[in-house]
């Protein structure tokens, strides 16, 4: 809406500056002559005044009535003052007019609430990627077999079967089968978590190899996605609060604007001046203190440090977050996905029975090329990698939430975790396994059914993550690190990147705590992340940032999204906003500062010197304080991240 009045306003504007007169009186000019034509200036200004104004008139109806005057109200007061005093005078008068002022006033509010609105209000796309979560049905169980139902027909004690690769549609318990199952988007847990019987499994998460029958527990509000979704909301609701310093400012501002003009009425009545002459000066202190400058010194800076940042990897939801990561003390980084890939790399292959690594690694890549699993993946990458070819393998099998097996050369080759060789791997495991074990997952590689190597396997850590950490400390900023992962997992990674504040197998819930606990001791917080269940504590964090990869509510709940997914690109939003932060201060000040000089001249205060502001010269001293603020933000276009 103040995009489109923007644009019309804009270019009706112009016809009223060519037949103002404004332009003879500066360069000579001239516009062509008509009948009517001294009337094209009163006619369209008062189309700009009921079209492009009357938001800002019923704004200020608005403040009035909730009894909180602020920059709507200051406003609609210079641009009703300045079209009255315009009409009367050309009308009745035939006298000077504000007509140009007026309406290149009012275009250029537009212009700045439009800037300043674009990036407001994400609370609803974030709720709706988060409820997208969900799958639209799901296979309940019956006498019959099984029947496709709406989620929402779902029931506490209703009996559901989860296929492999398929949302899990509510909270449960497993009462029969075996799987592994997705819990990144919920739990922020890298590796699939092992479901058998009597496990619990969350709405939203993903099934993998296996077929679940689940107990619905929970549904509706009642589950765990439904209580993110409450956490994100309310997170958002209390950020909300932060306007109150702004609504405060403003409101002093239309205070001192409004006093300033009753008293140079008043005072100019009291020593005797005609009733005309009042008008003039109260007009003149209403149009100069108009905050022109002080609209845009803000928003214009923000929109061109917006367009620097895009050109440079990062999206800027928000300009609060922008504006807030000047001040960063601490900067949380969610570890999967953020400074890790977000997916299981080999990290070490280990020989057992003197198999060599290359023998070892091309029997368990031979047999996982066959499955989809992540971990077979990684596995058949790694020897890719490696230049090896993979052999031809039959009768392959899947083994449920445990491995493949498969004959190579007429020979029974298995690759699966502990659980499937139990009985098998005792007094047979090296300290250099047991020590893999306890931080990574390992798979064991059997042939002819004797264990004769492992592989073990760990999320990859982003290569730019340790150089953006090292930055981050000598900048004096503290970095902290926050994971589902257990706490062997989380410590190996915090050690190799050299984070000392490590948070682990934190929960959802927990996380948005986290961040408020470093919160509370006046430190301001920077949360980085790419998962749901980042979202509540990405709103929570003072700065909320999303990697780029990361889920749509992730990017949804952050004020600022990192397209490259280099954690580096937060140096980068630091600087950036330090270099705005002084763009805003320098154009506050100068805003400011003509107003606390150019409302006294406009009031008069000179008068005995034989010095008038003139309304006309007082608007273009106004337009001349937005161009040297304009002049300004556009400096910032220099600067090199």
């Amino acid at each position: 809406m103040f995009r489109d009045r923007f644009y019309v306003s804009l270019v009706l504007t112009i016809p009223v500056v060519l037949y103002s007169g404004i332009l003879r009186t500066l360069f000579g000019f001239e516009p062509p002559a008509f009948p009517g034509s001294n009337f094209v200036p009163l006619v369209i200004s008062t189309f700009v005044f009921f079209y492009g104004g009357l938001v800002f008139l019923r704004g200020a109806v608005s403040e009035l009535a909730a009894r909180l005057p602020g920059m709507m109200t200051l406003i609609s007061l210079a641009i009703t003052v300045a079209f009255v005093y315009s009409v009367i005078s050309q009308v009745v008068f035939g006298g000077d007019t504000l007509f140009w002022e007026l309406t290149t006033l009012i275009t250029v509010m537009l212009l700045g609430h439009w800037l300043e609105m674009r990036s407001t209000d994400r609370a609803q796309g974030a709720l709706q990627e988060l409820a997208k979560l969900l799958p639209d049905d799901a296979e309940r169980i019956n006498a019959n077999g099984t029947e496709r139902v709406s989620v929402s027909e779902l029931r506490e004690g209703d009996l559901i079967l989860v296929r492999p690769g398929a949302r899990v549609p509510a909270d449960g318990e497993v009462i029969e089968g075996a799987s592994s199952v997705n819990e990144s988007v919920i739990t922020g847990e890298s590796r699939p978590v092992e479901k058998a019987i009597g496990a619990k499994v969350i709405a939203g998460t993903v099934n993998g190899d296996g077929s679940l029958k689940v107990r619905v527990t929970a549904i509706g509000e009642s589950t765990a996605l439904a209580g993110i979704m409450r956490l994100v909301a309310e997170a958002q609701a209390s950020r909300s609060r932060a306007q109150v310093l702004a609504d405060r400012a403003a409101f002093v501002l239309t205070i001192v604007a409004i006093t300033a003009g009753v008293i140079t009425f008043i005072a100019w009545v009291a020593v005797g001046k005609s009733l005309g002459f009042s008008i003039e000066r109260t007009v003149a202190v209403l149009v100069i203190a108009c905050p022109h400058a002080l609209g845009l010194a803000i928003p214009l800076v923000v929109a061109i440090s917006t367009t620097i940042a895009a050109r440079n990897g990062l999206l800027v939801r928000d300009r609060r977050a922008l504006e807030a990561a000047r001040a960063i003390d601490v900067v949380l980084f969610d570890k999967t996905g953020t400074l890790t890939r977000g997916e299981p790399a080999v990290r070490e292959v280990i020989s057992l029975d003197g198999v060599s690594e290359r023998e070892l690694l091309t029997l368990a890549a031979s047999v996982e090329a066959e499955s989809e699993h992540a971990l077979s993946r990684a596995i058949v990458a790694r020897a890719k990698e490696a230049g090896l070819l993979p052999r031809r393998v039959d009768h392959f099998a899947a083994v449920p939430g445990k491995g493949v097996r498969g004959e190579i050369e007429g020979e029974l080759v298995e690759v699966a975790n502990r659980g499937y060789f139990a009985g098998k791997l005792d007094g047979n495991v090296s300290e250099k396994v047991k020590r893999a074990e306890a931080a990574e997952t390992v798979v064991f590689v059997a042939r002819r059914g004797e264990i004769v190597g492992a592989i073990s396997l760990a999320d990859e850590i982003r290569h730019e993550s340790k150089e953006a950490i090292a930055e981050l400390r000598r900048l004096g900023v503290r970095v902290a690190m926050v994971t589902g992962d257990n706490q062997a997992v989380a410590d190996a990674v915090a050690e190799e990147l050299g984070i000392e504040k490590v948070f682990a197998e934190v929960l959802p819930e927990h996380k948005a705590e986290i961040v408020k606990r470093l919160q509370r001791d006046g430190s301001r917080v920077a949360m980085v992340g790419d998962g749901v269940n980042d979202a509540p504590a990405l709103t929570q964090a003072d700065v909320g940032i999303a990697i780029g990869a990361g889920t749509d509510v992730a990017i949804q709940s952050a004020g600022i999204i990192l397209v490259r997914n280099d954690p580096r690109d937060v140096l980068r939003i630091i600087r950036l906003s330090r270099a705005t932060y002084s763009k805003m201060i320098q154009n506050l000040f100068w805003a400011v500062g003509y107003n606390v000089v150019a409302i006294p001249l406009a009031a008069g205060i000179l008068a005995s010197q034989g010095i008038l502001l003139a309304p006309a010269v007082g608007a273009i001293f106004m337009s001349a304080s937005t161009i040297i603020v304009a002049a300004n933000a556009q400096l910032l276009r220099g600067l090199k991240l």
